[in-house]
């Protein structure tokens, strides 16, 4: 898994909240995350203390954090059902430059706080994490049932981590790096199931090749992005 390893540039990141044993699981998808994004930052929880660096990084003016949690467990006014969409390009914009909001103001980089435990555990750490009741709360209304195959559910609209992470993605408008996550995950549960039953590896799969293509197109966006900025750059204004 380490030599596929995909990487995307974007302007959302990512806050994972992670559940006693969770990164320990070999089921957890959270460190898929980690590996497409890289503005991704893990912290175990704890009911009795906080983390400082976690209080640091909430308030940091960068960033506008989001709670990922089904509405109807949060107050009325809390809940959102969009955040700003950097759909300037597929990549979104250069990293570190301004997004204008539709007022003008300069947009924050949504940051999304995932939950990562078994939904009993998230709904702990919703309830009993007083630091995250002034956020907002993302309440993601999915058209498709989850594809994760790692864990038993009894509910089509649990959704393991990655896949979480990838419909927020969707909303931020940060498309290639959904499809990165989505292709990801399918490698991985390829991976697992297989390992787990003994079998080997089809590298030539459908899961495999779906991950090439995106990884292929990512590198051509970065490509055109690179040539869209050397562009702008040539035909600016020289400075006085």
């Amino acid at each position: 898994m380490c030599a596929l390893r995909p990487s995307v540039a974007t302007r959302a990141g990512v806050c994972l909240l992670m559940a006693d044993i969770e990164p320990l699981k070999p089921t957890n998808t959270g460190w898929l995350i980690a590996d497409v994004v890289a503005d991704t930052f893990a912290f175990g929880w704890a009911r009795t203390e906080t983390d400082p660096a976690l209080l640091t990084l909430l308030s940091d003016p960068q960033w506008q954090p989001y709670v990922v949690f089904p509405g109807q467990y949060a107050a009325p006014e809390r809940v959102v059902r969009t955040v700003p969409s950097s759909l300037e390009s597929p990549l979104g914009p250069p990293l570190g430059s301004p997004l204008e909001s539709s007022d003008g103001a300069i947009a924050k980089r949504p940051l999304f706080i995932l939950l990562d435990g078994t939904w009993g555990e998230a709904r702990k750490m919703f309830s009993r994490s007083p630091y995250l009741d002034a956020l907002p709360v993302l309440s993601l209304e999915p058209e498709q049932i989850s594809q994760y195959k790692l864990r038993r559910s009894g509910r089509g609209d649990h959704f393991c981590t990655s896949e979480v992470a990838a419909l927020c993605m969707r909303l931020a408008g940060e498309h290639l790096a959904e499809q990165t996550l989505e292709a990801y995950l399918a490698v991985f549960t390829h991976h697992y199931l297989r390992a787990k039953n003994q079998q080997p590896i089809v590298w030539d799969g459908e899961a495999h090749q779906r991950l090439r293509e995106v990884q292929r197109e990512v590198q051509h966006e970065a490509l055109r992005e690179v040539q869209r900025q050397e562009k702008a750059a040539a035909t600016a204004p020289a400075a006085p």
